[in-house]
């Protein structure tokens, strides 16, 4: 009887085990999003769902509760990313789903309510997942006053993938 002929797996040609570029805009891994419809969400009335206070009369900050606009975003690396200038709020549910961030340098981006910590008495909103450096490459909006379903997938999947992409010790096995 002959010996049965061994097969080696290996991963396949072009199967990367680390995404090139910056993984946290790859689409990969903890950066995936689905291509869901390039429109924003809308209430039961046909308007957009998630707004900034500017864009929505009748809406405003429970006084209880800090008011983080004016406030420094502090990112994972200790540093001022920039100040939240604006609360996004969803009309359907009543309540922040993203605060707009000047950042330092040139421009704005959405930072989501649930990723963030806000130390009112600090004047400060803490983020875990990425630096200050890498809000500059947050997804965009292509509205000022809009983010359509895809852009919100598109933020959420850069700001959580930085839990494994924003430092090189994140990667890796955790023991």
């Amino acid at each position: 009887m002959s010996n049965p002929t061994r097969t080696i797996l290996s991963a396949p040609t072009g199967a990367p085990l680390e995404p090139s570029g910056n993984p946290m805009l790859s689409g990969m891994g903890p950066a995936a999003y689905a291509q869901r419809s390039d429109k924003p969400d809308t209430t039961v009335h046909g308007e957009a769902r998630i707004v900034p206070l500017r864009a929505a009369p009748g809406f405003f900050l429970n006084p209880e509760d800090p008011d983080p606009r004016g406030m420094s975003v502090i990112a994972a690396d200790g540093l001022v990313a920039g100040t939240i200038t604006e609360v996004w709020v969803d009309r359907a549910e009543a309540q922040p789903r993203y605060y707009e961030v000047a950042i330092t340098g040139d421009g704005r981006v959405l930072l989501p309510a649930t990723n963030v910590r806000i130390k009112a008495r600090r004047g400060e909103v803490n983020v875990k997942s990425i630096t200050a450096s890498q809000f500059a490459d947050v997804p965009k909006t292509k509205h000022p006053d809009l983010v359509t379903l895809r852009e919100e997938d598109m933020i959420q999947a850069y700001y959580a993938s930085g839990y494994l992409y924003a430092l090189p010790g994140r990667m890796g096995p955790v023991l």
